[in-house]
C-alpha cells in the first residue's frame, strides 16, 4: 500500500511584536523579520535605538517553534524549512500581507516604509515582496543574501525608486570572503542597485551599526 500525501488550508494564530503606536503621527514605519531560532520579542529590542514618537516598529514571528538544543532549551522560531517550503512561503507572505494591511494604513499617509530582515529572515522579506510587490521605501538586507533562486530582472522597474542595502559584520563567521564573494555575485546579476554596509560586528544586527545606518539616512 503506498503513502499518500496531503495538504489541507487551516487557521493558526501568527504572533508579532511592536514598537510605538499607530497612528496619523507616524512617519517612519518598519517591518522586521529576524533570523533563525529567535523571537520577535527579543529582537525587535535591537530597534529601539532607532526609535522616537514618530516610529512604529512591526516584529512578526516565523510560524514554527521549536525548543532551541534539546526538548527543553529556550523556545525559538524558524521561518521555513525545504520541506513543503512553497507552502511555508506561502503562509508567511500571508502574515506579513495583513500586518501590511492592519498598520499602513493606520498611518500618516506620506511615512516612509523600511523593510529589514536578519540572516534568514532576509530571503523571509525578499520572497514576500516578490510575491506581493508592496509599496516601500527602503530595504536593508542584514547579514543574509538575496535569494538566487528569483528573477529580478522583470520587475527592475519596481525596485528603480527604492533605497537597496546589504550589511555585513567583519567578524561574522558564518559570512566568510568566500560567502561574501557569493553574495554580491547574486546581486549583481540580480540587477539591483544595492549599497554596500560594512560593519565592526558579529552576527547579529548591531545596534551602534543600525544607529550610525539609519542617521545617514536621515540627513541624506
Amino acid at each position: 500500500m503506498e503513502v499518500q500525501l496531503h495538504s489541507a488550508k487551516v487557521t493558526r494564530t501568527a504572533h508579532y511584536a511592536s514598537l510605538g503606536n499607530p497612528g496619523q503621527h507616524i512617519r517612519q514605519i518598519w517591518f522586521v523579520t529576524h533570523g533563525y531560532g529567535q523571537l520577535s520579542k527579543t529582537f525587535i529590542r535591537r530597534f529601539i535605538p532607532i526609535c522616537d514618537e514618530q516610529t512604529l516598529v512591526i516584529a512578526p514571528e516565523g510560524l514554527s517553534r521549536f525548543y532551541w538544543g534539546g526538548f527543553d532549551g529556550p523556545i525559538v522560531a524558524s521561518w521555513m524549512t525545504r520541506e513543503d517550503r512553497l507552502d511555508e512561503i506561502a503562509d508567511y507572505a500571508n502574515m506579513l500581507d495583513q500586518l501590511y494591511a492592519k498598520y499602513v494604513p493606520l498611518c500618516h499617509p506620506d511615512a516612509e516604509i523600511n523593510l529589514l530582515g536578519f540572516s534568514q529572515g532576509t530571503a523571509t522579506q525578499v520572497r514576500w515582496i516578490m510575491r506581493s510587490f508592496p509599496k516601500f521605501d527602503r530595504l536593508m538586507l542584514w547579514s543574509g543574501q538575496l535569494p538566487e533562486d528569483l528573477d529580478y530582472q522583470p520587475h527592475l522597474d519596481y525596485f528603480a525608486d527604492k533605497e537597496l542595502f546589504y550589511a555585513y559584520g567583519d567578524a561574522d563567521p558564518l559570512i566568510t570572503p568566500k560567502r561574501l564573494a557569493f553574495m554580491e555575485g547574486v546581486i549583481n546579476g540580480s540587477g539591483l542597485n544595492f549599497t554596500k554596509v560594512p560593519f565592526s560586528g558579529e552576527h547579529k544586527v548591531d545596534k551602534t551599526a543600525l544607529s550610525e545606518w539609519w542617521s545617514k539616512q536621515q540627513t541624506t
